[in-house]
């Protein structure tokens, strides 16, 4: 039973993720440099892609990116439309799926923050980044480095935090899960 996407305690627990990447939109700023906000939703990601299993991660990440799209407000500072997964950071939306979706087939079967860690730091964000900056690239006609300026430097200190975060809750939540 435990390797069944669709049970009732598996739905309810992919709908508490989507409801928590969801709410990881709304805490969200601006900033001057980059057409992409701060958001707590790669934290968000990284606690789903750690407490649910690789598929009910996938299911997850694509039901908020369908809610997105079809106009529901989960997406950075409670954005919502197609035309936000068209825009510049459009990118990161398929860069979620398939860094957190791996994350979650690499975390192992031991709750250890540190294999946690390491493998959002070395899967997650780099997958993220490259679909991301690539994307932005096609949409907004700049050279790579531009983009990687706007789009990636100011925001790994960040991502470091936000990883580091995730491991440790991930490693408690799976003790009490």
């Amino acid at each position: 039973m435990k390797d069944k996407v669709f049970t009732p305690r598996s739905m309810g627990r992919m709908a508490m993720c989507v409801a928590l990447i969801s709410v990881g939109g709304y805490i969200a700023f601006p900033t001057p440099f980059s057409p992409v906000m701060v958001t707590a939703t790669t934290l968000a990601l990284g606690i789903t892609a750690l407490i649910l299993p690789p598929k009910q991660t996938a299911v997850a990440i694509l039901a908020w990116i369908l809610l997105g799209a079809a106009g529901v407000p989960v997406f950075s500072g409670g954005q919502g439309g197609i035309g936000k997964l068209l825009g510049p950071s459009g990118g990161f939306f398929p860069g979620f799926f398939v860094g957190y979706t791996c994350v979650s087939y690499l975390k192992g079967k031991s709750y250890a923050w540190k294999r946690y860690l390491l493998v959002l730091l070395a899967v997650a964000f780099p997958a993220t980044y490259i679909l991301g900056i690539a994307y932005m690239m096609l949409t907004l006609h700049v050279e790579l480095w531009q983009a990687m300026t706007m789009a990636m430097f100011s925001f790994i200190p960040g991502d470091i935090i936000k990883a580091v975060a995730a491991a440790f809750l991930g490693v408690r939540l799976n003790k009490v899960l």
